[in-house]
């Protein structure tokens, strides 16, 4: 029996996405970011697709044991790094890199028994004001860093780029500055760029690159879609007419009455809410695909519902397949109709769609 609501996932576009990463930064590897559920298109389906990237970025240790549960042997760092001597232990036994970003993570890896060599990466912040070591303390930390008996040799030297998505701003230039300064003659590779700063920011691309939203198709830019960045979407959110429904002039639809209708109108209602993940603060307006055919959303996203104007799209009927983004309705641009970012969708879908894989 086929679910009514699908997130359809492409593995060909995240093999597509990989390669376009390749060709953007030949000279760099690969440290693929699937933290998150690999963005709400699933860990370890999305790992197995990207198996031939030199490494998995995820954000915390449980991610990073649920793909070697699943058998995967790649290079895998945890990108937040382990909060306590259990979760250090575990990430040696499992040959985890670990990023370093506080003294705190420093000393448990001073006072760390064994013989596991586990290899290291060391963050400076530059200028994000998360995680990281200041300026003044990263010479200090990284030379005790490189005293740890049970530390590879030259840990990766690592920094988080904070507006690298607006080509404008002066303060990816800063940062850049303060990163070159701050490892200025320290051994280490170099690893600077997330998915904006590969696409926009060439001397960022170092040794390593991060790549995380442009693998999933999208464009990490607050304007115009992974497509025309030579990128696949990967997932198309799909789902199917529930009802057809005809309104008269001036009758309201929804919670609220938030719509009415200027003219008599025919509805489908669709199954998708923000139970599934379908953001409530998208606008009437907001395009949906109606078989192959765009149609505008109107009144409120309910839990399990919404309704589209379908009077200019003859023959509409149950069953009817609806794509609510994909190829042809970019994610990046119901983002926008919802006022949020595409991270934020692709992310949030729920535990009740349906992964399916093409």
């Amino acid at each position: 029996m086929k679910p009514l609501i699908r997130a359809i996932v492409d593995t060909a576009a995240l093999r597509h996405n990989l390669d376009r990463v390749r060709a953007t930064a030949p000279a760099a590897r690969v440290m693929a970011v699937i933290k998150a559920n690999a963005y709400g298109h699933g860990l370890v389906p999305a790992a197995k697709a990207l198996a031939q990237t030199d490494g998995f970025a995820v954000a915390r240790l449980e991610e990073g044991l649920a793909l070697r549960t699943a058998g995967l042997t790649n290079r895998i760092l945890l990108l937040e790094g382990v909060f306590g001597p259990e979760q250090l232990a575990a990430a040696a036994q499992q040959r985890f890199d670990l990023i370093v970003h506080s003294f705190e993570q420093l000393e448990m890896l001073e006072a760390r028994a064994g013989t596991d060599v586990i290899s290291a990466w060391i963050k400076v912040d530059t200028g994000m004001n998360r995680l990281g070591f200041r300026l003044e303390q990263f010479a200090a930390a990284y030379d005790r860093l490189r005293r740890v008996a049970n530390v590879a040799p030259d840990p990766t030297l690592m920094t988080h780029l904070a507006n690298a998505d607006d080509r404008r701003d002066a303060m990816t230039a800063q940062q850049m500055q303060a990163f070159a300064v701050a490892t200025n003659g320290l051994a280490g590779a170099r690893s600077i760029a997330n998915s904006a700063a590969l696409l926009a920011w060439p001397d960022t691309r170092a040794d390593w690159v991060r790549p995380g939203l442009v693998l999933y198709g999208v464009s990490p830019f607050a304007s115009g879609t992974g497509a025309e960045l030579g990128l696949r979407p990967v997932m198309t959110l799909q789902t199917e007419v529930i009802a057809v429904k005809d309104v008269r002039a001036g009758e309201t639809v929804g919670y609220g009455g938030a719509w009415r209708a200027s003219r008599d109108t025919r509805l489908a209602v669709v199954a998708a809410g923000y139970g599934d993940g379908y953001p409530r603060s998208v606008e009437s307006g907001t395009p949906v695909l109606v078989n192959g055919h765009r149609a505008p959303l109107v009144g409120r996203v309910s839990m399990d519902m919404i309704t589209v104007d379908v009077t200019d799209l003859p023959g509409v009927a149950t069953g009817d397949p609806v794509v609510l983004w994909g190829e042809d309705v970019p994610v990046e641009e119901i983002a926008r109709h919802a006022g949020t970012i595409p991270y934020e969708l692709i992310c949030g879908v729920s535990q009740r769609v349906y992964l399916e894989r093409k």
